[in-house]
């Protein structure tokens, strides 16, 4: 677009994050995977001439991580083709001991220790709004910027925390958002380069205040209807070329995994089918982590095809398991299914009484359902 500056901004790495619902062979892909993102972060930024990356905030999900994951994502950093610069967030804010102490020993990467201005090159200066307690006791952002005049260089401003609107929370502090648009109006500063939201977007009406998002996806993203998901927009690093009058950031992708929680209407054989098709269609399953819930009444050939279908491609996926507190799925046997089932005596009792509790079982209760089940599939198989 322009003669003045190009880089890259991301935020939210949260190397050493682990997931409660992946095992140990998928926590272990997931880790690498988010390794591999800031290695593409390097060629997005040799792609595209961008001059530096800059990672506003939580670059570590904790201070205290062990040697292994703290060495795997500095060697990881540090070897990326362009300097680094790296703010103190809320995960890994900057106190004595911190993962930045030992980030800032590495050749190719700077930790915004302050918010003195540094210069990356003439006519192009970095002001950090670090963390150095894990919860901010100010807004940071304007203290920052509060003692700068306008300038002829290009200033990226680089905070970590949620903006005025953006936020429910009435304890926490909060970044101001008018006074950060002021100051890009007066040209005391051009960008803002934000962290926390791990989904990418802009903030404001002025086009130079960003959220990257994180660049490896690390929530859901609801895709129930009217219901706000966690991450609609994650797996994104934004390159940014800027000067003093114009800028465009565009977003790339750099994530490999998908998070998503569905919901489904089921009411026979075929919404089990339309189910079980969804899923299928994803094409990087081992990467893909679906949580679920249905609603609705079925029959027990269709429930055993469903609890069959699913089970089938539990294993194939990084993790599919059910949202019970959702989940309102009850068995409802047709007279012809009830008329049809080859069990006699003790058995068929069994078997109504089940059934019957699966129509009184509260929402999520899957015990007399899966019993029901396992019934139906032995009184089946013996026959």
């Amino acid at each position: 677009m322009s003669d003045g500056l190009v880089f890259i901004h991301t935020s939210d790495f949260q190397l050493g994050m682990t997931r409660w619902f992946l095992n140990e062979e998928a926590q272990s892909r997931f880790d690498d995977s988010r390794l591999r993102a800031i290695t593409r972060l390097g060629d997005l930024a040799v792609e595209t001439g961008a001059e530096f990356i800059v990672v506003a905030g939580d670059v570590f999900d904790a201070n205290a991580l062990s040697e292994r994951t703290m060495g795997r994502a500095l060697d990881a950093i540090d070897a990326l083709p362009v300097p680094v610069y790296l703010l103190p967030g809320n995960h890994d804010p900057l106190v004595p001991g911190a993962a930045m102490e030992k980030a800032d020993e590495r050749a190719n990467i700077t930790v915004l220790r302050d918010s003195t201005p540094v210069e990356h090159r003439p006519g192009v200066e970095i002001v950090g709004a670090p963390l150095l307690a894990r919860y901010a006791s100010e807004d940071l952002a304007s203290k920052a910027i509060a003692g700068l005049e306008p300038t002829s260089s290009i200033r990226i401003l680089v905070a970590h925390g949620q903006t005025e609107g953006r936020s429910g929370d009435e304890s926490e502090v909060l970044l101001s958002l008018p006074k950060m648009e002021r100051a890009l109006k007066d040209g005391v500063i051009d960008y803002v380069a934000l962290g926390d939201t791990h989904s990418a977007g802009p903030v404001g009406s002025s086009g130079r205040i960003w959220f990257s998002g994180s660049p490896e996806t690390t929530d859901f993203h609801d895709r129930r209807e009217n219901v706000a998901g966690n991450e609609v927009n994650s797996g994104k690093a934004l390159v940014v070329d800027i000067d003093k009058h114009d800028i465009e950031v565009s977003e790339h992708q750099v994530g490999e995994w998908t998070f998503e929680a569905l919901h489904w209407d089921v009411a026979d054989g075929e919404d089990v089918k339309h189910v079980l098709a969804e899923l299928d269609a994803y094409p990087e399953k081992s990467r893909t982590v679906v949580k679920y819930s249905l609603a609705g009444t079925l029959g027990l050939e269709a429930t055993r095809e469903l609890e069959a279908g699913l089970g089938e491609r539990e294993h194939v996926f990084g993790a599919l398991f059910e949202r019970e507190r959702i989940m309102d799925l009850h068995l409802e046997p047709s007279d012809e299914e009830l008329e049809a089932l080859p069990i006699t005596g003790y058995a068929r009792d069994a078997m109504t009484e089940l059934i019957t509790r699966t129509a009184d079982a509260p929402a999520g209760e899957t015990a007399a359902r899966d019993a029901v089940n396992l019934l139906f599939r032995l009184s089946k198989e013996a026959n």
